[in-house]
């Protein structure tokens, strides 16, 4: 018996090697389609303030509403322990149907008013897809985590990107681009419900305890991932929702006929290529260090494209697109230092107050933004503004050694 055992075993880790990637590129494409509907509203801004008169104030909002739900939804979730008691898969499956049944309410609503409630349900559902399938698809994997973890946010990346890529296709109308989100969402959820189950290596619970916050903000390896993911969480949603007025506004001024919704769609879908290759190297290298230089690159790109508004066109679009690969790269990088310098007790506790933080932060900016364009008469100078995020980041991840001790993911 012990013969067969031992002559079965490399068939039985083929398997699950197998396995695994399978389920990677699962749920990897379903996050393409399941994500999609986050910026829907944001892509077809241009039309809606056509239809409803409304301002650059209330455009910021349906994707600030998005992010707040985001965070209740996430926060909900993880205090009242939904993701202990719900299976990973069955939880990701409905909540991405309601995604998919909030997007298309959008179609038979008649107010902004209206349109921002359906955003906010749309964020808390998201909450129930995102998180839930990172850790689901970290139930196959404990060698490669960071490469697999890196894969999962560049199809979340592009997912972002594709309302941008549905609104450069011939002009669609906005209600063209909420119906193929729509459908999209609910293909994704399909393709869960029949492709995916979990791994083998499940976690242990981890809820979310009110009382573990002091705790876990006393750690100083915790506070400073917290500062890296601050300073990255400042400046990336911002550049994600306004990419597109300002490449309009730069081509305009460029007198370039390119179309400014393709190539947003093209600088953000770029970051999945920054995930994969980060997530590689981190694994490899450490990923205080990876994120560091993602972050350089970054800061880098957005001083520069002020300079470059002018043109030529193909430095405006070779530093949008060089900004959409770094911009990103490092995210899946935080959560992974987060959870490996947390006490193993609060990793639940130190995650959720990351996320929840880190995504409410972002309405500052993407608020901001466009009063500040407002304000000066022009787009061009306000992406400075988002300058200080990564420049926050790369201390923060100095601070944890990033430049002079050996590689955090080495050392584990």
């Amino acid at each position: 018996m012990s013969q067969a055992v031992v002559a079965n075993a490399p068939a039985g880790a083929q398997l699950e090697a197998a396995g695994r990637w399978r389920a990677l590129g699962v749920l990897a494409l379903a996050l393409v389609l399941t994500m999609s509907p986050w910026f829907s509203a944001t892509a077809v801004l241009p039309q809606l303030r056509a239809l409803y008169g409304f301002g650059d104030s209330v455009g910021a909002w349906l994707t600030i509403a998005v992010q707040l739900g985001f965070v209740l939804g996430a926060v909900g979730s993880a205090a009242s322990g939904l993701a202990d008691r719900v299976p990973l898969r069955r939880l990701v499956i409905g909540s991405a149907l309601a995604v998919a049944a909030c997007n298309a309410l959008l179609l038979v609503a008649h107010s902004p008013a209206q349109w921002l409630l359906l955003r906010v349900a749309t964020g808390v559902f998201l909450a129930g897809v995102y998180p839930p399938s990172m850790k689901l698809v970290a139930t196959w994997f404990v060698r490669g985590r960071g490469l697999a973890l890196g894969v999962l946010i560049g199809a979340i990346t592009i997912g972002s990107a594709a309302p941008h890529l549905l609104g450069a296709l011939g002009g669609a109308q906005w209600q063209a681009v909420i119906v193929a989100t729509s459908v999209a969402t609910l293909a994704g959820a399909l393709l869960i419900a029949f492709g995916v189950h979990e791994g083998p290596y499940p976690f242990p619970k981890a809820p979310f305890r009110i009382v573990d916050a002091t705790a876990t903000l006393r750690n100083r390896g915790v506070l400073l991932a917290m500062c890296g993911y601050f300073g990255h969480m400042w400046e990336l949603y911002a550049m994600w929702a306004w990419f597109a007025t300002y490449a309009r506004a730069a081509l305009a001024r460029q007198g370039s006929g390119l179309n400014a919704a393709g190539l947003t769609f093209v600088v953000i879908a770029s970051g999945a290529l920054g995930c994969v290759v980060a997530g590689r190297v981190a694994d490899r290298f450490g990923r205080a260090r990876t994120a560091a230089l993602a972050m350089v690159v970054s800061a880098a790109c957005c001083v520069v494209m002020p300079w470059v508004f002018d043109g030529p066109v193909w430095l405006f679009v070779a530093v949008g697109v060089l900004w959409g690969i770094s911009v990103i790269a490092d995210s899946a990088q935080f959560s992974a230092l987060v959870s490996e310098h947390a006490d193993p007790r609060f990793v639940g506790t130190a995650l959720t107050l990351q996320v929840g933080l880190g995504y409410v932060l972002t309405a500052a900016t993407l608020w901001g933004l466009p009063l500040l364009a407002r304000g000066l008469g022009s787009w061009r100078w306000t992406l400075l503004v988002l300058a200080p995020g990564p420049l926050l980041g790369i201390w923060a991840m100095a601070k944890l050694g990033a430049w002079r001790q050996a590689p955090d993911a080495l050392r584990r």
